[in-house]
């Protein structure tokens, strides 16, 4: 089955030719490369992978666009963008046209950040990129899962995806306490979830037992077909391979054809990367 990771960052180093904002530390003390990344896909089994800019890089999708540029079967890319910035109108008309480009990727769940969503700074943004054929992947706290469920009525062509199951803290009953929310969001077409980073928000340890009443929750009410694995690597407590065969040969619920959605197919036709 194809295996396409729906979320891993690769960075540079923080330098004074290339400095980042201050925005909060690295996953991780040294950067992660491609190179370091395609090992990982190789060792793990995974066929390709959608980067993400890290946020405490900045506003700036160079490493990663140079990424699947180099390695268009391999890599694609949901790229960042200041929404307040006096270009990204024009900006976001013309953003597929960048080579390994699929979509743009917004946090609204920090404090200096969530207003752009909750104060309706960025309402320009919607009819454009549903124009634009421009899909968005997106991590907000769990109450403010409404204002998606509003974007998402006022613009059923757009396609949104809500990072990691909606989780931004919290472990296990804590982290969860909040599901029904996303779970309120199935009922919109055009909205897809990520079930990314998962191993992060239990105590529990592989092959992650508590996590699964959860997910076949996310199962039952988006179904294979708008759910996508992925990994976010660079923060994981287990090894890559793992978090693979966590859903891969784990969850009995699941079956070959489910797999064959969640564990790649469903992400690259959600993007429209051409398989």
């Amino acid at each position: 089955m194809l295996i396409v990771d729906s979320q891993v960052h690769i960075w540079a180093a923080n330098s004074p030719e290339r400095p980042w904002p201050a925005r909060h530390a690295p996953h991780k003390p040294e950067p992660i490369t491609k190179d370091d990344m395609l090992r990982e896909m190789a060792v793990a089994g995974v066929d390709r992978a959608i980067l993400v800019p890290p946020s405490f890089e900045g506003d700036r999708n160079d490493i990663v666009l140079a990424a699947a540029q180099a390695h268009p079967g391999r890599f694609a890319v949901m790229g960042r963008l200041d929404p307040e910035a006096p270009t990204s109108r024009d900006e976001v008309r013309t953003w597929l046209t960048q080579p390994g480009m699929l979509g743009l990727r917004f946090t609204f769940h920090r404090p200096a950040l969530r207003p752009l969503l909750t104060e309706s700074r960025i309402d320009w943004l919607w009819p454009e990129v549903e124009k634009a054929g421009v899909p968005i992947m997106t991590l907000l706290l769990p109450s403010d899962m409404h204002y998606i469920d509003r974007i998402a009525e006022r613009h059923p062509a757009l396609r949104l995806v809500i990072d990691h199951m909606g989780l931004t803290k919290g472990k296990d009953e804590e982290a969860f306490g909040e599901l029904d929310k996303l779970l309120a969001l199935a009922k919109r077409p055009n909205i897809a979830v990520k079930a990314t980073c998962l191993p992060s928000y239990t105590t529990d340890a592989y092959p992650y037992r508590k996590l699964h009443p959860y997910l076949r929750r996310v199962y039952d009410a988006f179904g294979p077909k708008r759910i996508f694995w992925g990994s976010d690597m660079s923060r994981l407590p287990c090894t890559y391979r793992q978090s693979v065969t966590m859903f891969t040969e784990e969850m009995e619920f699941l079956s070959t054809q489910d797999l064959e959605w969640i564990m790649g197919r469903g992400v690259c036709e959600w993007l429209r990367w051409k398989v």
